[in-house]
């Protein structure tokens, strides 16, 4: 069975009779990683009420209440549809830290905290793994290119691409929250929350762009899946063969003692 980083000598013939158009391929994996529109929706429409209602009447409980309904409907919503849940579920987590810690601190802006810091995390996460030649955005799409692991060093134009795209991803979050933290200290609720809810999807969008582009130049995945069953296949045919060849070589072993005997 082909190992997952076993080097081979030429990756851009590893299927020769599977046309790959990369653009389209790349394009719905990034959907499918990120959750499209629907996933940028929920991610932003919690956040949007929050800031919405507190800018209103200024009231703790009443915004982090409806925040917190509105993730939970999201989520049911997508179960009665039988849809994936995960950006739902990851949406709910997130605003229920912000509400248990702001409700914990009595101070509406520790809402944005846990969010901020989460995104914090995640741009040094994406810089560190690339520095140690393990770019995170290659540990999150790899699975979803079918090519697990093999880009490490069976496909090293591959590797480049998502060392790039990891570094736009940290520097474009670095660049998030340069602006945020100081305005967590400065600003007022609604202003932090209005700020934060503007920077949800363009930054978003620019990093997805940027990873698309690196990506459709990049050379096509490596379908280990496809590789690992047709190496099943080969040996199953390898055993049947087998199989067949000692039963042939039993025949002709009785054959002759008949005619011996």
């Amino acid at each position: 069975m082909t190992s997952l980083d076993k080097p081979t000598e030429d990756t851009e013939q590893n299927r020769p009779d599977e046309p790959r158009d990369a653009r389209a391929v790349t394009e719905a994996a990034l959907f499918e990683a990120f959750g499209g529109v629907r996933g940028m929706v929920e991610t932003v429409l919690p956040g949007l009420l929050f800031v919405a209602i507190f800018t209103i009447d200024k009231d703790l409980h009443v915004s982090a209440i409806a925040a917190l309904a509105v993730s939970l409907v999201l989520v049911v919503v997508r179960l009665v549809r039988k849809d994936t849940v995960k950006h739902a579920f990851s949406g709910v987590f997130g605003v229920a830290f912000g509400v248990v810690f702001a409700m914990f601190t009595g101070n509406a802006k520790d809402f944005y905290l846990p969010g901020m810091l989460y995104t914090l995390g995640l741009a040094l996460a994406y810089i560190v793994t690339t520095l140690a030649g393990v770019p995170l955005i290659g540990l999150i799409l790899g699975p979803v290119f079918k090519e697990n692991l093999s880009w490490r060093t069976r496909n090293p134009g591959r590797k480049k691409a998502y060392a790039k795209a990891s570094w736009a991803w940290g520097l474009i979050l670095l660049a998030k929250c340069a602006i945020l933290f100081p305005l967590y200290w400065w600003a007022n609720t609604a202003q932090l929350g209005w700020v934060l809810v503007a920077l949800k999807i363009p930054p978003f969008l620019l990093a997805v762009w940027l990873t698309w582009v690196f990506l459709a130049k990049a050379p096509a995945p490596i379908d280990v899946f496809a590789e690992m069953e047709e190496a099943e296949k080969a040996e199953q045919a390898e055993k049947e063969r087998k199989a067949a060849l000692a039963g042939d070589t039993g025949d002709q072993t009785a054959g002759r003692h008949r005619r011996g005997a």
